[in-house]
């Protein structure tokens, strides 16, 4: 496992972390969109694997979708909220409850978000 960059390459470990192996099962950490290719790619891994510990270890596969250790999280974009139109910020001053008008502003916020 610690020379998993080197048996499968640099852009294959940036996406998967091996988890472990037993009876001839190599379970692999990867995203989602992952799994599907490293389904097509699963021979010539085993290939590579087997042939560099010299024996036949890995006979298969099977991958959970969680993402690789050192993988970078995305945030959510955070971006000040474009001013409402100026009949709506009227209405919204002649709102009495606070926790109503800023309800109120995130619906407006939303519906004019593409406008």
């Amino acid at each position: 496992m610690a020379d998993w960059p080197a048996l499968v390459g640099p852009a294959i470990a940036a996406v998967t972390q091996p988890m472990r192996l037993t009876q001839g099962t190599l379970t692999l950490a990867c995203s989602g969109p992952v799994a599907m290719e490293m389904q097509h790619l699963a021979p010539q891994l085993a290939g590579r694997i087997n042939a560099a510990l010299g024996r036949v270890a890995v006979e298969r596969f099977r991958f959970v979708q969680r993402a690789p250790a050192g993988a970078p999280v995305r945030k959510p974009r955070e971006s000040a909220p474009k001013p409402l139109p100026e009949r709506v910020e009227s209405a919204l001053e002649g709102v009495s409850s606070p926790e109503l008008r800023e309800a109120l502003a995130r619906l407006a916020r939303g519906v004019y978000r593409g406008r």
